[in-house]
């Protein structure tokens, strides 16, 4: 079971103006490929279906405590699309054509659909597919193939960076760099520890380095990239016979932290009347408080 907060990883700016256009392209790190969605699939699948679990606790520990952040990785960049498209349209009367602005930018379904808002797809639109997922019940398989996922993953969060300056989008994917390069380390540990093989050899594909990206710079050093979280309070603590030792690149001591990061307020979008969402007026709720008031012998 996983037990859900009501906060965010981190603290996301309040943004100053909309781009839809550049959320188009945050919607590739969702429901892409190599997005959190996947993450989330391939690694939540995997701890489902896990062979030998008390023999191979470790391994067992490591992919599903990585699975409870992937949800919140999920949460994140789909707070971070709704910000981005928020102060797209305005209200006003239906044939003055409030949401003119909407037919011109690259994903409508984001005014369509969903309100402007996320939804599990890329950055063309394409739905998320359960294809995506890999779950071989090999071990080695399994671990060699997360390695290559989160490597992926990687690159596609580096190319969109370039690609918007956005000042959430930026913050939001200079925080999943420092924290997928947790994911990365961790796994070719992983594979170290199962096969002997110096898997460190094979990082940086791409580069780990975080130095480039100015949003990603503050969590390296907040030590943020030598932390690996249990996300339970009891459970999956032998993840420290994966996460030991010193970080490749800066040398520092590896933490295992019980628990969760201390996370951050989660957003609240205003209604859009020019898109009838929620589509609960003034008074409509103050019928429901009435409803409500009853309800609880009030």
């Amino acid at each position: 079971m996983i037990k859900r907060y009501n906060k965010l990883l981190i603290d996301l700016p309040k943004p100053d103006h909309p781009d839809a256009n550049a959320a188009a392209a945050v919607q590739e790190l969702l429901g892409g490929k190599f997005g959190e969605m996947s993450t989330l699939n391939n690694y939540m699948y995997q701890s489902f279906n896990f062979r030998n679990k008390k023999k191979l606790k470790p391994f067992y520990d490591l992919v599903a405590s990585i699975t409870a952040e992937e949800f919140g990785h999920v949460e994140l960049v789909s707070n971070t699309i709704n910000l981005m498209i928020q102060g797209t349209t305005f209200p006003a009367d239906p044939d003055i054509t409030p949401m003119q602005a909407a037919k011109d930018k690259r994903n409508t379904y984001h005014f369509i659909q969903t309100a402007q808002t996320s939804y599990p797809m890329d950055s063309m639109g394409a739905p998320w597919k359960g294809e995506y997922v890999f779950n071989s019940g090999n071990l080695i398989l399994d671990l060699l193939h997360n390695f290559f996922l989160e490597c992926g993953a990687r690159t596609h969060k580096m190319r969109v960076y370039e690609m918007t300056d956005h000042p959430v989008a930026r913050e939001m994917i200079g925080y999943l760099l420092v924290r997928g390069g947790v994911h990365v380390v961790a796994y070719a540990k992983a594979l170290e520890i199962a096969t002997g093989v110096d898997m460190t050899k094979l990082v940086p594909i791409p580069n780990l380095e975080n130095k480039s990206f100015d949003y990603a710079r503050k969590f390296e050093e907040q030590g943020v990239h030598r932390k690996l979280y249990t996300f339970s309070d009891k459970d999956y603590k032998d993840i420290d016979k994966i996460w030991k030792g010193n970080h490749p690149e800066d040398g520092k001591p590896l933490e295992v932290i019980r628990g969760m990061p201390e996370g951050a307020p989660v957003p609240d979008f205003p209604e859009i009347p020019e898109e009838f969402a929620p589509g609960i007026s003034y008074e409509d709720y103050l019928e429901i408080a009435k409803r409500l008031q009853r309800s609880a012998g009030l």
